[in-house]
């Protein structure tokens, strides 16, 4: 399997330099050159050795049709590895929770930093050790988080060899948990960096750094942000896993809903839905940071600047660049690069927008991929919150309530709707306390988390002062 760039560059790269290298040198992000295709006969395979065998067989499987640059039995033991009930805490490793007949939460957030990033960082993190052993590299790994990609990231990095971690995140934008959770590593080879700014300000300090190729290459810069081809592809397989455990045959269709800000989490449906996984809808729930909501819409899509960019109680959502877009606008526009660059480069640079209303491919982001979409707001997610406790003594995350709140909005008869639990609700504890009047269940391991010593550096959004932290570390 070669992979190609969504702005036009076609030189075949093989899953293992993708994997360390991020963003295409064309500044466009990595596909594979087409989607394998999963018949009845193999979906019927695939049920049989997730009941008989589990995840991490599940997780080979799906990984071996976009891998085959590890051999087989190596990149089997790197998902053994990876999903144990050590790690996950639970057998099932990603069980669904159901609310009502037909209603379910897909549980994602089992693992070491309670969100559900854990499920492909912990596999890119044995990934990155594997390769950068097998060819004596080193990789620096510059990322930007809105709140859980950065612990995710940092706990699956932390003390593996050759690899540095340098996280960006915006300065008092993350909860109090969340912040502590990074911030209070003191590992070396982690260093955290809060921007004084927004998300979208920290993730176009990796996109410029990423973009300045000579300083790339000769720093070694890598990226774990779902732009990295190799996470979203570990994502693909929870759709798979969700999709057995709600159905009990091949025949049934599912619908899906994921609490959405850089789009990262539900393009990984959208691939698995191309490869033939039988989902009908896939519906984007947004916050007040609306901008996917409305391109399913009307067509446009409007990134906001800093000023326009809401602080709110899912702020892992509070996004208004989604990155990942550009992947399935590539697939909507036929794979076509100069189109795509022309919009994600020049458009946007120029207009700060684009408008596809007029164009038919429009249309089948509903007909042909499925894609419907919906907004909540604060009070949405207080209400959900308490009245899913009420009613299902269930206890859930504000990005989820999102997820809840929208996905109501777009329940089919006789087809069973899976809402992708994003995380658990210790991390946004403010809210959970303005909802139910009382304070979320934690973990044992994270008691007095928020009051442990903090290792953290405050710049300002400018990408040539990253860069020169990151040479004074490497020296």
């Amino acid at each position: 399997m070669n992979y190609l760039s969504t702005r036009g560059d076609a030189t075949p790269r093989r899953f293992c330099d993708i994997l360390l290298e991020g963003l295409a040198p064309d500044g466009g992000l990595y596909l594979p050159e087409h989607y394998t295709q999963v018949d009845r006969m193999t979906l019927d395979h695939w049920r049989h050795l997730y009941a008989q065998h589990g995840y991490a067989t599940l997780a080979f499987e799906v990984l071996s049709l976009y891998i085959d640059d590890i051999p087989a039995a190596e990149l089997k033991a790197l998902c053994e590895k990876t999903y144990t009930p050590e790690v996950f805490g639970t057998l099932e490793i990603v069980p669904l929770k159901k609310l009502q007949d037909g209603f379910y939460l897909e549980a994602l957030s089992n693992g070491p930093t309670l969100a559900f990033k854990d499920m492909a960082m912990q596999l890119l993190g044995n990934l990155f050790e594997y390769e950068l052993k097998r060819r004596g590299a080193q990789l620096n790994i510059l990322g930007a988080t809105s709140g859980d990609t950065g612990s995710a990231a940092e706990y699956a990095m932390r003390g593996k060899q050759g690899i540095r971690v340098f996280m960006l995140s915006p300065e008092g934008r993350m909860s109090a948990f969340q912040q502590a959770q990074m911030f209070s590593l003191q590992d070396e080879n982690i260093h955290n960096i809060a921007i004084e700014g927004v998300f979208d300000d920290c993730q176009d300090i990796v996109k410029a750094v990423s973009n300045d190729l000579e300083f790339k290459r000769r720093h070694k810069i890598g990226t774990v942000n779902s732009i990295n081809w190799a996470r979203l592809l570990a994502q693909v397989v929870y759709y798979f896993a969700g999709y057995f455990q709600a159905t009990r045959s091949n025949d049934e269709r599912v619908d899906f809903t994921v609490p959405s800000g850089n789009f990262g989490n539900v393009c990984a449906g959208h691939v698995a839905r191309q490869m033939g996984l039988p989902i009908d809808q896939l519906v984007v729930a947004t916050n007040e940071n609306d901008v996917l909501d409305e391109f399913f819409r009307t067509g446009v899509y409007r990134v906001r600047g800093s000023a326009d960019t809401h602080e709110t109680s899912s702020p892992s959502m509070d996004i208004s660049k989604a990155s990942n877009f550009e992947r399935f606008v590539f697939d909507l526009l036929g794979r076509d690069g100069a189109k795509t660059k022309a919009l994600f480069h020049d458009a946007l640079l120029r207009d700060g927008q684009f408008d596809l209303s007029g164009e038919p491919a429009f249309s089948q982001a509903r007909e042909r991929y499925g894609f419907v979409s919906g907004k909540s707001t604060h009070a949405d997610r207080l209400a959900t919150i308490r009245d899913v406790f009420e009613e299902h003594g269930v206890m859930i995350d504000t990005h989820t309530a999102d997820g809840v709140k929208v996905a109501r909005e777009h329940l089919q008869p006789g087809v069973p709707m899976i809402v992708l639990e994003t995380a658990l609700p210790i991390k946004f504890a403010v809210t959970i306390r303005e909802a139910l009047g009382r304070e979320p269940d934690r973990p044992p391991r994270f008691d007095g988390i928020e009051n442990l010593p903090r290792r953290v550096r405050v710049l300002p959004a400018d990408a040539a002062q990253v860069q020169q932290l990151i040479v004074r570390e490497c020296e």
